[in-house]
């Protein structure tokens, strides 16, 4: 039996393959992805994720999964929300990430609602109904089974729980979009290598994106999941959008 296949950016690989070929990816970038992230937005990434907590209306008291949550950035502001009565559990598939996110967290005394997790997102090990916000921030892209991860998540919200996805995506404007390629494909990798020591792995995450679905066929995707009201939110001219949808 032949085995699915699937994009590991624009190359074709087995879909058991994709999960080592990111790991190894993430481990590459791990020690630097808050410097990198920094650099390669000019810092409106701090602007993105702090509109994506707004849309969550997370509040006081709510039970908060911040899904691929890396270094944490999302699992800080969650934390102020939800406080005291809440609480948000830091995920993520690569090891290395989520061992920096929870030393960065624990650095800075942040240790009473938050717990780590290393999960799958395409098979969470958590109770149905069981969340009232799932947060995936530019994580989904590198899922390999994206459906899969969709049905997940609405699963394990409670009825009236948000899904809330913060991912880039493909703007529409020509001029924008000619200006972000030359960007992505050009300078994106040479960044990478000065200041990460690594090329390859940024040119992945552009090709990366280039292979994430669009705002319309990912909306689509999570009402398939189950997913009600669902919309999305175009920031930066479409470079990055947030997707939210209901568990009714």
């Amino acid at each position: 039996m032949t085995e699915k296949t699937t994009h590991f950016g624009y190359r074709q690989v087995g879909a058991t393959e994709k999960v080592g070929m990111v790991r190894e990816v993430f481990d590459s970038v791990a020690g630097k992805y808050d410097l990198m992230n920094d650099l390669m937005s000019l810092g409106i990434h701090r602007i993105w994720k702090r509109i994506a907590i707004t849309l969550s209306n997370v509040r006081q008291g709510d039970q908060v999964l911040d899904l691929a949550g890396g270094t944490g950035d999302l699992t800080i502001l969650f934390d102020k929300r939800v406080r005291p009565t809440g609480s948000v559990i830091l995920a993520d598939i690569n090891r290395s990430m989520l061992e920096v996110g929870r030393d960065r967290l624990i650095d800075r005394g942040l240790v009473s609602n938050i717990s780590y997790t290393q999960v799958n997102a395409e098979s969470l090990p958590f109770k149905d109904n069981s969340f009232d916000c799932v947060c995936i921030a530019f994580g989904l892209r590198n899922v390999t089974d994206k459906d899969a991860a969709l049905r997940s998540m609405h699963r394990i919200l409670k009825p009236g729980g948000r899904c809330i996805i913060l991912e880039f995506s493909h703007p529409k404007a020509k001029l924008v979009k000619k200006l972000y390629d030359a960007y992505s494909f050009r300078l994106l990798p040479t960044i990478g290598k000065i200041f990460a020591g690594d090329a390859d792995s940024y040119r992945y995450l552009a090709e990366s994106i280039r292979m994430h679905p669009e705002q319309d066929k990912l909306k689509e995707m999570m009402e398939n999941a189950g997913f009600e009201l669902s919309e999305y939110f175009n920031l930066t001219q479409g470079i990055v959008a947030v997707h939210r949808g209901y568990k009714v």
